[in-house]
């Protein structure tokens, strides 16, 4: 489910689950315990990344609707506990998006310190509202830590899938570049900073990051229960329903 290279002090972390990257319960836990345990491995700095074309297709939809509430609970305190370790990491960490990254993928993305994505007719977003749920207020406030309160708000409520170059434009992302070139650009992102004077370069990531570890430090944030309870509402259920009966009809 992921692949790990060593880049010298830089470690990459690769999505690799087949056929699109999907967000099950296994991988969300094992990309957890690899963010939060790549200071401890000697790292100095993570990238996320993936194959060409695809970072992440989101949530597993199909897998998790199999869950009952008990299993819902773990798989999002799993989650939370991911984007968390990205949030609140000691290291310098690094999103190459490396191709469509709707919803979850978008999501793992946004606590990251940096977002290279390739350039072209790739999308992402936030497409919640579309597919019947509400947003945790700890991912809304990432959402407008990146683009501002009012550009988060016409994001989230129409739920819309945006381009690279739209993404670009409102600051969901920070650069773009040639598909084959998102990790080595990520890399070299990682480099520069990791060869700034490390002291300085620590202490003031920590003090520019501090609103956002306040946010995955703060419980009643992530509003767990609360989305549980959004996920089997019937309107949900029916949507989700009919969203994994498409993909279905599509082979």
């Amino acid at each position: 489910m992921l692949d790990h290279v060593q880049h010298d002090e830089i470690l990459e972390i690769r999505l690799a689950r087949p056929p699109v990257n999907a967000l099950s319960p296994e991988l969300i836990a094992a990309l957890r315990q690899s963010v939060a345990g790549a200071a401890g491995t000697g790292a100095r700095a993570v990238v996320l990344s993936a194959g060409p074309g695809l970072f992440s297709a989101g949530l597993d939809v199909p897998a998790l609707l199999k869950l009952d509430r008990a299993g819902m609970l773990a798989m999002w305190q799993d989650f939370f506990g991911l984007l968390s370790a990205i949030a609140c990491s000691e290291i310098p960490t690094v999103a190459a998006i490396t191709g469509h990254s709707p919803a979850g993928g978008t999501v793992v993305a946004l606590n990251c310190d940096y977002r290279v994505m390739a350039a072209g007719p790739f999308k992402l977003g936030l497409n919640e509202t579309q597919v019947g749920l509400a947003l945790p207020r700890a991912i809304l406030a990432s959402l407008q830590r990146l683009l501002g309160p009012h550009r988060a708000e016409r994001h989230i409520v129409a739920g819309n899938m945006i381009d690279s170059a739209a993404a670009l434009a409102v600051g969901l992302v920070d650069e773009l570049t040639a598909p084959e070139l998102v990790v080595p650009r990520a890399l070299e992102w990682c480099r520069f900073h990791l060869a700034l004077p490390a002291r300085a370069m620590r202490l003031n990531r920590q003090a520019a990051r501090a609103d956002l570890r306040a946010v995955y430090e703060d419980p009643t944030q992530m509003q767990v229960e609360e989305f549980i309870d959004g996920w089997f509402h019937a309107e949900t259920q029916a949507v989700l329903q009919a969203l994994v009966a498409r993909l279905k009809s599509r082979g």
